[in-house]
């Protein structure tokens, strides 16, 4: 009971303070960022796993007549880049990085919507335990055109996640000038 009572406590007093704080520019304590797991600091090796797409995004791209289209797009951004060197079975690897394409319902009120995500999970080959998940959203679009940019957008902004936890100096693109 205590600790429901410290929790109301918290929930009701504290959290709605520092949340006030931070609107109001004040500064709050900055909490030093923890560590990158070692594996991917000094993983050379990582096999691409395709962990698919659900049921509404698979519609979606079966319109664009890519069933694999985010494996494939990560593939070929993983390969462009070249920090890691990709190999054919998961056993040759040091990481394992998994591919998923989502677009999971969100409910606001009485409002129904999908919200797409390209999602990476990084696995430690030997061990089989996740180290460390990516998601980046992808903009809806009405047009055929407009939803592939956005898709290449998001899947910049994996590699680009992918890049600051390796320590990786950005490019300075167009579209990381517009986050700055």
């Amino acid at each position: 009971m205590p600790k429901l009572i410290a929790a109301a406590v918290f929930s009701a007093v504290l959290l709605p303070t520092l949340l006030i704080s931070q609107l109001n520019g004040q500064p709050t304590t900055e909490v030093p960022a923890a560590p990158v797991p070692a594996q991917i600091l000094t993983a050379r090796k990582v096999f691409l796993s395709n962990a698919g797409v659900d049921g509404v995004a698979l519609d979606a791209f079966r319109r664009l007549g890519e069933n694999y289209q985010p494996y494939n797009q990560f593939y070929a951004a993983m390969k462009n880049w070249g920090h890691y060197e990709l190999v054919n079975a998961p056993a040759d690897a040091d990481l394992v990085f998994e591919i998923h394409f989502g677009a999971p319902m969100s409910e606001t009120g009485k409002l129904t919507s999908f919200a797409p995500q390209y999602v990476v999970t990084i696995l430690d080959a030997k061990t089989h335990f996740k180290l460390w998940t990516l998601a980046e959203p992808v903009e809806g679009a009405f047009r055929k055109k407009t939803f592939i940019r956005n898709l290449d957008q998001a899947m910049n902004r994996v590699v680009d996640d992918l890049k600051k936890l390796t320590g990786e100096p950005l490019a300075r693109t167009s579209e990381t000038q517009k986050q700055l």
